[in-house]
């Protein structure tokens, strides 16, 4: 390992250069809001109706004179994006984040998804994007404002924009009219959104989708020869369902000729001889199987009770999403919609979790009800592992990462390939009522991967974990964090602290989802041993607990595939029923002790959550540096 470590310096400010540096630079990817598919379009005046574009989600970073654009998964597309970079970084504002969708519009003024491929490919001039919200400017975090105060600043800041740029309008109320519109122009459908609702970078039921056609995303899984002049007759398709990818069917239309060849192409290097799902042998008769690792976007009438598509047709390929993150997308009936805190119930809510705070399992509930929002875009589409108490924190608990099924429909799950290659379902929530049923069902603690479902082998953080050997008080633990904060900036890495609830803190650098995990895992064993080494009497990054005397063991192991930590707002299965809990520097500077905050502490958090302290926590625009 190359240059030196520096030694701990204590508490300090950061200078106002760099400050001013930062300011000026485009802001971090944060968690997109997602919309729930329903099967009709939410009535009355509290929501507001926009057309729903066929395209790819785009954030648009705008600052410092530069722009950058970043898929729903937070992957840095600015050069495939260049024309919409350049168009972004021309508007008249001093930073910006600005969500939307990058479309190519045919002459009928339609946006057309296989036309967006193709640009892709060769004419990215023809790209242009339509903005529908605003979660920052100038340096305010405008995701707690009334969404149609925050449409009304980004229509004002589009005025004068390029004609690349454009804003989404909307109507209020009349959606259903409005989707009959859309769908006799041949349109996908509409997005329905809570007119008051504040930005909640998850699935949180505050923005909702309604199709005119059925549409989603699957996994290519191999191909069946044709008897004529095309190299393939159809493609094979899967989708992920309870954990488990499962044969979709076949799609053979939808494909011109230089699509097919380009599909070949890509599809060659993938083939095996083992299929990756079970299908009905008459039905798959002569096919090429492949690795799962393409991800094409299918329309079709409806999908049979087997699981299998009616009438599909290929739309084109889905380089955007990851195959672990394809997953079976069900209709909810707009009728059934209500707020987690009463759509699940809680059994024994009187049931006492904590028994020395006599805090019960209906408290801990209307926690997590409280900071869903706060808590689902750090946790939400992430593989979780809980730990479940069902009989309170004093009896047996227990690490679960995998289900059987017991959690029903809204604890999801994604199948994640293991180190011998077969396929394990993986836990993922990503709305409160997901949250709220791992509570009914036990669950006091969530901990999370480093990376979410949209590409698991892309970490997105960096996290070290200071645990304190016994005997040592927080003072050792704060000196740590501060010197652990200046070797990562030293190296270019912004760090953010978090109060476990437990014995220490985590060091969080978040990362643009680009280094893989043998690299990230690489990095950060080499910076901890380097740490160790330079100040023995402080540090030890040896894992057997009898080398730790004294010391604080610098866990590095939550930064390897399948690793996961406690998750910011997570309550923690010990006495007082502690949270972990994000902070900023300088309050860190003074906090007594890693527990600081408990269940009971929501609405402190959910206020200090959107102070303007800690509204860019954990987010910065960073990769791994070279070490």
């Amino acid at each position: 390992m190359k240059a030196e470590i520096p030694a701990a310096k204590g508490p300090r400010r950061r200078r106002a250069d760099q400050s001013t540096a930062e300011a000026a630079r485009p802001p971090a990817f944060r968690p997109l809001q997602l919309a729930a598919l329903v099967d009709s379009v939410p009535a009355g005046n509290r929501w507001l109706h926009e057309m729903k574009y066929d395209g790819y989600r785009v954030l648009l970073a705008v600052g410092g004179g530069e722009a950058r654009a970043y898929t729903r998964s937070g992957l840095d597309w600015s050069e495939k994006f260049s024309g919409l970079v350049e168009a972004a970084a021309d508007l008249s504002v001093g930073r910006a984040l600005i969500d939307g969708e990058a479309v190519v519009l045919d002459q009928e003024g339609r946006s057309n998804f296989q036309a967006l491929q193709w640009a892709l490919k060769g004419a990215p001039e023809s790209i242009e994007f339509f903005a529908f919200d605003l979660l920052e400017l100038d340096g305010e975090d405008l995701t707690q404002l009334p969404l149609v105060e925050r449409k009304k600043r980004l229509a004002k800041i589009l005025t004068h924009a390029s004609s690349r740029l454009h804003y989404s309008d909307h109507i209020v109320g009349n959606g259903e009219k409005l989707l009959a519109g859309f769908c006799e122009a041949g349109l996908e459908g509409v997005i329905s959104k809570q007119a008051e609702g504040r930005y909640v970078g998850s699935r949180n039921g505050g923005w909702l989708k309604t199709k005119c056609i059925k549409r989603q995303e699957f996994v290519v899984v191999g191909w069946t020869p044709s008897q004529t002049s095309r190299l393939f007759r159809s493609l094979i398709l899967a989708v992920h369902n309870e954990g488990e990818l499962k044969y979709a069917g076949k799609v053979g239309t939808g494909f011109g000729i230089e699509e097919i060849q380009r599909l070949m192409a890509l599809m060659k290097p993938l083939e095996q001889s083992e299929p990756a799902v079970k299908a009905p042998r008459a039905e798959v008769r002569g096919a090429h199987w492949l690795r799962p690792m393409l991800v094409a976007e299918i329309a079709f009438t409806e999908m049979t009770n087997e699981g299998t598509l009616r009438h599909p047709s290929y739309l084109g390929q889905r380089e955007d999403k990851k195959p672990e993150a394809v997953v079976l997308e069900t209709e909810a009936r707009t009728s059934s919609l209500r707020p987690a805190s009463t759509s699940v119930k809680i059994s024994n809510r009187e049931r006492v979790i904590f028994p020395e705070s006599q805090i019960t399992k209906g408290q801990l509930a209307d926690y997590y009800a409280a900071v869903a929002p706060i808590m689902l875009p750090w946790l939400g589409s992430r593989p979780m592992s809980m730990v479940r108490c069902p009989q309170g924190r004093a009896k047996k608990c227990f690490f679960q990462k995998h289900d059987a099924g017991s959690f029903g429909e809204t604890v999801r799950q994604v199948g994640i390939a293991e180190k011998d290659g077969h396929e394990e379902p993986y836990l993922y929530v990503d709305t409160p009522e997901g949250l709220l049923t791992c509570v009914q069902m036990g669950t006091i603690e969530f901990h999370g991967w480093g990376a979410r479902i949209e590409d698991v082998e892309k970490a997105d953080r960096l996290v070290f974990d200071l645990d304190p050997d016994e005997g040592l008080d927080f003072e050792n633990v704060r000196s740590a964090a501060f010197q652990f904060r200046d070797i990562l900036k030293s190296i270019g890495l912004e760090t953010f602290p978090m109060l476990t609830g437990g014995k220490g803190v985590h060091v969080i650098a978040p990362l643009v989802p680009k280094a893989e995990w043998h690299d990230v895992k690489d990095f950060a064993h080499r910076l901890a041993q380097a740490v160790a080494q330079a100040d023995p009497a402080h540090f030890t990054a040896a894992l057997p607990k009898a080398q730790r005397k004294g010391r604080i063991f610098v866990d590095y192991l939550r930064n390897q595939r399948g690793a996961t930590a406690v998750m910011p707002y997570s309550a923690r299965a010990r006495d007082g029923a502690p949270v972990a809990a994000p902070v900023t520097w300088k309050e860190m500077e003074a906090i007594d002790k890693p527990s600081h905050f408990h269940v009971g502490d929501e609405k402190e958090l959910i206020k200090r959550a959107a102070s303007k302290a800690l509204s860019g926590w954990g987010r910065a625009d960073q990769v791994l540096p070279d070490l």
